[in-house]
């Protein structure tokens, strides 16, 4: 523990309120980074899969983007992947500074990362302890949460309003503690695919706490065409924008992402990593971003087959939440493992239940020949 974190390190988180008993699992979740199976996100999005998936079966488990990466991306791939054995932290520099470019933001308010675990969890390790609490919407994701109980820190969950479509209850979260180290808010949110207003995250972030940081997930913003926050970091607020190449760009299994905030607080997230990123990811990133029309295409296609299953679902009388994303939670009345064990039989692997919404299972959409299969497997089950 002592080589990764300095004494000046272990009083800072002393003096933060945590025991030394928790400076080691503080220290394993710096020296793992995003790589540590407890929260990590591949360990979110495998929570509903099992191994040996037959290779026919339907699998739409994890929010996955079934298109992949864009032919830009993989061109960019390919014409790198030669340079590999070199760090190349040009590609990095780039990536970066084209993000902010088309954030509205300055250079020095991005920070690249592998993925957007990485700094999820950093943002736990720099701002939230024991006395200053995790806030997060329930049902959500579940990353920051974990990583938070993992090391100590305090979690306070607030269930998203019902009256209000499954919007965050940001009144209830600014109130949930005076001393609330970060805020999270993930939009759309994950299970629920629901959106919550431009104008309740305004609020929000205007009427915190003092000291309070807002972390801002947007992975799915770009499926949903909502509006993008990053406008309030180029205003210079407390907030984190959490970009991630994993859902629209396909890219989930070549790990690209970003944190978009001051450049105060994005130091506090680089004081837990270092290390040149993966050049195959920032290359594929920046060809991606440089791709004309992608993401208003793929917003369609991902779109047209959500509201396919939407209507099935209509038509067939069953309950769930309007979806915003690339996802949807259905009720299906009874506890959902049950359902998530049948459909398996089905050859057909739906996502994982949340604790307070035992009678939901999430459903990733997946391209219109999968989503044909999971409505002949979901109406033999459900029968």
């Amino acid at each position: 523990m002592n080589t990764v974190l300095s004494k000046d390190v272990q009083r800072e988180f002393l003096e933060r309120g945590f025991t030394r008993r928790s400076l080691g699992r503080i220290a394993a979740v710096i020296t793992a980074g995003a790589a540590l199976p407890f929260y990590n996100e591949p360990a979110m999005a495998q929570l509903s899969a099992v191994r040996g998936i037959p290779p026919d079966a339907v699998k739409i488990d994890a929010n996955e983007n079934p298109l992949g990466p864009s032919k830009e991306a993989a061109e960019a791939i390919h014409a790198i992947v030669q340079k590999g054995g070199r760090y190349l932290y040009e590609e990095t520099f780039g990536f970066t500074e084209l993000l902010a470019e088309q954030e509205g933001v300055k250079a020095g308010y991005v920070r690249a990362f592998a993925g957007s675990s990485a700094p999820l969890h950093q943002a736990v390790l720099a701002f939230t302890s024991p006395d200053k609490p995790f806030v997060t919407g329930d049902p959500g994701y579940e990353a920051g949460e974990r990583a938070a109980e993992f090391i100590g820190a305090k979690v306070m969950r607030v269930p998203l309003m019902k009256d209000r479509a499954y919007a965050h209850n940001v009144k209830a979260m600014a109130a949930a503690s005076p001393n609330a180290g970060l805020i999270y808010i993930c939009n759309p949110n994950n299970p629920s695919a629901t959106l919550t207003p431009k104008e309740d995250i305004e609020w929000l972030v205007e009427n915190k706490s003092k000291g309070t940081i807002i972390m801002i997930d947007e992975a799915y913003i770009h499926i949903a065409g909502a509006p993008m926050m990053s406008y309030l970091v180029a205003q210079d607020k407390d907030v984190i924008i959490l970009r991630t190449f994993s859902k629209i760009y396909g890219m989930a299994g070549l790990r690209a992402g970003a944190a978009i905030a001051r450049p105060d607080l994005l130091q506090k997230l680089s004081n837990y990593s270092s290390g040149a990123l993966p050049v195959t990811g920032m290359a594929a990133a920046t060809a991606s971003l440089k791709a004309k029309d992608l993401v208003p295409t793929r917003r369609k296609i991902m779109g047209d087959t959500r509201n396919d299953l939407m209507a099935f679902l209509d038509k067939h009388n069953f309950k769930y939440v309007p979806s915003f994303s690339n996802c949807i939670m259905i009720d299906v009345g009874k506890p959902g493992q049950e359902v998530q064990m049948a459909m398996r039989q089905e050859k057909v692997y739906i996502g994982r239940v949340w604790k307070s919404w035992p009678t939901h299972v999430r459903v990733s959409i997946g391209t219109p020949e999968e989503m044909a299969k999971f409505k002949t497997a979901f109406l033999k089950v459900m029968a």
